[in-house]
């Protein structure tokens, strides 16, 4: 028995059509109140319903294409679809084309209902909660999938250009972009901070970490060649103020951004994984098209792949610019200290504040702080503020070879900013900020006489580097009277040449010895 094709007669799907009226009453009843996404629920029966019709339409083998399934692919491909781009574009084009898109945060509920630890932006919730419905419609229009995940990578694609123009607007002036920022677009700088442990220790829980024997020097080792590569790469110029970022609340834009691509990454990662790797055609469907369909298909699961990293990129160079940002800052109000600091100074009450720089830094430190811990992980936030204190005392250390001369009042005064500086950073990480201590020692090592650092180098044995001592051995022919002429300033320089291989040696003698024996 074979079916005889019926003309359909279909009520306006749009909501809020004149024939609203005619749900509760009137010649035509409704089941339910018209609308557009009524077709997702009705989809695969109504595919179902079609199939088995034209199987019995006509003679065997020769299946005719009815008026229904005519209409169905005419309403979706036509109407619905663009209905669907419509209004996720609307939504978006809300959230992102606001006048500063990156000041903008969900609201606690919406924080809470999403179970995040930190403020997230709201265009990033909106595009993420789009994505999520268009990755639902795929599921229930099936044979339509690759047309929506083709709109999921046109809205991704948008919304990155949106995310980095915003970035762009913070850590872009006049076409230059901040020292922080370039650093961090400079592969050599990027390629050495991710390698480094600290940035691998944020992937993993402090419980889960493998633990080192040498964890405190491993983990020193690692902030002095970033101490060492950062201070190489800067030299010795000063930085302008607007190569820094000054504004706390553009570092703060920074670290929403920072959690809101990491968040979005994640989450897109959730989706696309479980995606199967072929769309759900109709039955009868050309081999040549499924075959291009599989084509296409593979096509949007990369380009998916690409943007899901995309995302994550974003989030990783803004974790490296706030993390050198707060050192960029400490290049900026220290260099200067001993450049154009005048520490040749008689003790009295008012030489001996702390400089003006130092309280500068320790304030910005503070606001950067406060508005880290409010808007970044914990993990994140240790990350940006541990191994500050290293550099700090490297910037200070090496900043003896620029004072013109200093005296006992000025060392005193170098060791309370020292001090004020590490009791600031104490109260931040919650260490000792040893290094700091370092920086002290050295300063302290200037009430010597010149041929008495020798002897302390000797006594205490080699803890600076050369160039170190050199500095301070200089700094001392500058600073003190009655130490001599340049010849021999020269033979301090070649006794202590000689000091450091002498103490060298027997270092390396004794670490054999202790070999041989085991």
């Amino acid at each position: 028995k074979h079916y005889q094709s019926k003309s359909f007669s279909f009520p306006p799907l749009i909501p809020g059509g004149a024939d609203d009226n005619l749900i509760e009453g009137g010649e035509m009843k409704f089941v339910c109140k018209p609308g557009a996404r009524n077709i997702t629920v009705i989809f695969q029966p109504l595919l179902r319903f079609i199939n088995e019709t034209e199987q019995n339409m006509g003679s065997p083998g020769l299946a005719k294409q009815c008026q229904l399934r005519t209409f169905l692919t005419y309403y979706i491909n036509d109407l619905f679809l663009h209905q669907v781009r419509t209004e996720i574009n609307k939504e978006i084009r809300a959230v992102s084309k606001t006048a500063d898109p990156l000041k903008v945060l969900a609201s606690a509920d919406t924080m809470k209902v999403l179970a995040v630890q930190r403020p997230l932006l709201q265009s990033t919730v909106v595009v993420e909660k789009s994505i999520q419905d268009l990755m639902t419609l795929m599921q229930d229009l099936s044979a339509y999938s690759n047309q929506f995940l083709e709109m999921v990578c046109d809205k991704l694609k948008e919304y990155k250009e949106v995310c980095n123009t915003s970035y762009r607007g913070i850590v872009q002036c006049e076409e230059k972009l901040t020292i922080s920022a370039s650093w961090s677009k400079d592969e050599d700088i990027s390629r050495l901070l991710q390698s480094l442990p600290n940035w691998a220790n944020m992937a993993q829980p402090r419980q889960l970490r493998q633990k080192r024997e040498d964890e405190e020097d491993f983990t020193r080792a690692a902030f002095a060649k970033e101490s060492e590569v950062l201070t190489g790469n800067l030299g010795d110029k000063l930085i302008p103020q607007n190569e820094i970022l000054r504004d706390v609340s553009d570092l703060k834009a920074l670290a929403n951004l920072q959690e809101s691509m990491e968040w979005l990454a994640s989450r897109l990662k959730g989706f696309f994984i479980n995606l199967p790797h072929t769309a759900s055609g109709s039955p009868g469907s050309d081999p040549q098209v499924t075959n291009e369909s599989v084509r296409s298909r593979d096509q949007i699961l990369q380009t998916l792949t690409d943007l899901s990293r995309a995302f994550q990129d974003i989030a990783d160079r803004c974790l490296l610019v706030l993390h050198l940002e707060v050192r960029v800052h400490c290049f900026h109000y220290l260099i200067p200290l001993a450049k154009q600091g005048n520490y040749a100074i008689v003790a009295n009450v008012e030489s001996m504040d702390y400089d003006p720089l130092v309280v500068k830094l320790n304030k910005d430190i503070s606001a950067i702080e406060e508005v880290m811990g409010a808007a970044l992980q914990q993990h994140k936030f240790q990350y940006i503020f541990e191994g500050l204190g290293h550099l700090i005392s490297c910037i200070l250390i090496n900043g003896a070879q620029y004072f013109k001369r200093i005296s006992e009042s000025g060392i005193k005064k170098m060791c309370r900013n020292i001090f004020v500086l590490q009791q600031n950073l104490t109260n931040i990480t919650m260490s000792r900020e040893a290094d700091l201590d370092f920086a002290r020692q050295y300063y302290e090592m200037l009430y010597n006489a010149a041929d008495e650092l020798l002897n302390l180098v000797v006594d205490q044995g080699v803890r600076y580097t050369e160039l170190e001592y050199i500095h301070a051995l200089s700094l001392l022919q500058r600073s003190q009277t009655g130490v001599g002429d340049l010849s021999t300033q020269n033979v301090r320089l070649q006794r202590l040449k000689e000091i450091i291989c002498e103490q060298a040696a027997f270092k390396q003698a004794t670490k054999d010895k202790k070999i041989t024996t085991v």
